[in-house]
C-alpha cells in the first residue's frame, strides 16, 4: 500500500477507534447534560500543574472582576484529568465547558466533533494575536485546517542539573550530553548531598507519565513502538536496550519510590534539593526559578540527551479545548483568550515573577526583555527545543503516525498506560525488563493488527 494511502487508512481507523473509546467512555460518564455551576458560571476542568494552580488563584480577582464571568475549577492529577475529560467530552454532557487537553487528544476529539472550533473567535479577537502563537503549537492544535484549541503553555524536554553540586564535585555537564554521559554523571553525583540522588526520572504508570520520557530514550537509542507497516517492536534489541538503560539508571541512581514518582514528584525532589539532575518537561524550569524557590539560580539547563539522533526533546502543550456541547462558548472563549493571552503573561510576570510565566507558546514572550532577564537560564534552550522537535521523524526509522513521546492513535491512552504499568513494575523490582516487554509486545500486537 502506498505511504499516503496507508496514512489515510490509518486516520480513518483512528477516528473509528476514537468513536469506540467515546462509546465506552459514555457508558461510564455521569448522566445529565447541564452544567453544575449554574447561572453564567463557567466550569473548567484542568490538570493540577503549578501553572494551572497559579491561574486558579488569579482568576477571580482579574478575569471575573473584569468580565463578571465566574469560573468554577475542578483540578485533578494528570492521569485522572485525562480520564475525566475523555468521559465528559465524549459523552457531550456539557458538565464542563472548558478542559485542558493536549496535542495528543486534539486530533481525535476534533474528528469526533467533541470540540468547538475556535477559528472565528481567534480571527475576531485581534488582541489575542493568533499569529503570535509559535508555529509548532499552532500546527499541533489544528486539524484539517481548523483550529480546535489554544495553548496555555508549550514545552519540550531537557536536562536540568544542579550547577553548584556539579562544581563542588568537579563534574562538567556537556552542552549536548549523551545518555551514557548522563548515567556516568548520575553515578558520580549520587550522594553528593545529604539524601541526594543522582537523577530523577518518571516511574509513575501512565502513558503521559513514565512513557513520555522513556519513549524519547527509545527513539534516540534506535527503537520504535511500531514500524512504518505497523509491526510492534517492543521486544526489539533497541527497545530492550533503551528500557533496560532507563530502568537500571533510575533503580541505581534515581529517586526513592521511583515507581510512584511522576512529574510533580520529580519537580518537588529537584526543588527540595533531593536530586542532582532531572530530565523532564521544559515547563518545570519556571517553577524551579520562581521567586522563593530554594534552588533559584542554582540550576543549569541543557538539551535533551541523545544517542543516535540529533535531538530527542518532545513537543507538548497543555491547551484549552471548549466542549462542543457547551452552551457558553462565547464566555468560554473569553476565558481561553484571557488565560492564553499576552495580558495574562503580564499579570503572572508582575505578581509571581517573569520566570514563572506559562511560556513556550508565544514568539513575543521570547522577545520580552523582562522575561529574558528572569528566564535567561532556560529561555534559549527551551525555544530551541520546541523549534527542533519533529513529531513526524523523531527516531531513526519511518513511523506509521506522528508523535515523539507518544504514538498518535487513540488506543495509545490504554496501550501506553498498560505498558507503563509493566515497566513501572520492573522499576519497583517486581519483574524483569524482559518479562515486562514480553507482556507489552503482546498488548502492542493487538493494537497493531487493527491498523495493518
Amino acid at each position: 500500500m502506498p505511504h499516503q494511502q496507508r496514512r489515510r487508512g490509518m486516520r480513518v481507523r483512528a477516528v473509528a477507534g476514537a468513536a469506540a473509546m467515546a462509546l465506552l467512555a459514555a457508558g461510564c460518564a455521569g448522566a445529565g447534560g447541564t452544567s453544575f455551576g449554574g447561572g453564567d458560571a463557567l466550569n473548567v476542568l484542568m490538570v493540577n500543574n503549578p501553572q494551572m494552580l497559579e491561574l486558579q488563584k488569579l482568576t477571580a480577582d482579574h478575569f471575573t472582576a473584569e468580565t463578571g464571568i465566574k469560573v468554577n475549577f475542578t483540578v485533578l492529577p494528570e492521569n485522572d484529568v485525562r480520564d475525566k475529560i475523555s468521559q465528559d467530552f465524549s459523552n457531550q454532557a456539557g458538565q464542563y465547558d472548558v478542559g485542558t487537553i493536549s496535542n495528543f487528544e486534539v486530533p481525535f476529539f476534533a474528528k469526533n466533533d467533541w470540540l468547538h472550533p475556535l477559528d472565528a473567535y481567534a480571527a475576531k479577537d485581534t488582541a489575542f494575536d493568533q499569529n503570535d502563537i509559535l508555529e509548532p503549537l499552532r500546527e499541533s492544535l489544528t486539524v484539517d485546517g481548523e483550529l480546535f484549541a489554544e495553548p496555555f503553555y508549550g514545552e519540550s524536554s531537557f536536562l536540568m542539573y544542579r550547577k553548584d553540586v556539579f562544581e563542588a564535585e568537579g563534574l562538567t555537564m556537556p552542552e549536548n550530553p549523551t545518555w551514557r554521559q548522563v548515567a556516568d554523571l548520575a553515578a558520580k553525583a549520587d550522594g553528593a548531598g545529604d539524601g541526594m540522588k543522582g537523577i530523577c526520572l518518571r516511574g509513575l504508570p501512565g502513558w503521559g507519565e513514565l512513557m513520555a520520557p522513556l519513549t524519547t530514550v527509545v527513539n534516540t537509542m534506535g527503537g520504535t513502538w511500531f514500524t512504518e507497516d505497523w509491526e510492534a517492536r517492543l521486544t526489539s534489541p533497541e527497545f530492550k536496550e533503551a528500557t533496560r538503560f532507563y530502568v537500571d539508571l533510575v533503580r541505581k541512581h534515581g529517586e526513592r519510590g521511583a515507581s510512584q514518582a511522576g512529574y510533580a514528584e520529580c519537580l518537588n525532589n529537584m526543588t527540595q534539593g533531593k536530586t542532582a539532575m532531572w530530565y523532564d518537561a521544559t515547563a518545570g524550569a519556571g517553577s524551579l526559578e520562581a521567586a522563593g524557590s530554594p534552588v533559584k539560580g542554582k540550576i543549569g539547563y541543557v538539551s535533551a540527551p541523545v544517542e543516535r539522533t540529533r535531538s530527542s526533546g518532545w513537543l507538548y502543550t497543555w491547551a484549552w479545548g471548549v466542549q462542543k456541547a457547551s452552551r457558553k462558548a462565547d464566555d468560554a472563549w473569553k476565558f481561553v483568550s484571557w488565560a492564553s493571552g499576552k495580558e495574562y503573561e503580564e499579570l503572572v510576570g508582575s505578581t509571581s515573577g517573569w520566570s514563572n510565566v506559562p511560556a513556550g507558546k508565544r514568539a513575543s514572550t521570547y522577545d520580552n526583555p523582562r522575561y529574558r532577564e528572569a528566564a535567561g537560564a532556560f529561555a534559549d534552550v527551551t525555544e530551541r527545543a520546541i523549534a527542533g522537535a519533529d513529531p513526524l521523524n523523531p527516531g531513526t526509522q519511518p513511523r506509521p503516525t506522528a508523535g515523539i513521546q507518544f504514538v498518535g492513535i487513540p488506543e495509545f491512552t490504554d496501550l501506553g498506560t498498560r505498558v507503563a504499568q509493566e515497566i513501572s513494575a520492573a522499576i519497583a523490582g517486581r519483574q524483569s525488563v524482559d518479562k515486562a516487554l514480553a507482556a507489552s509486545q503482546k498488548l502492542a500486537e493487538q493494537v497493531a493488527k487493527e491498523y495493518r
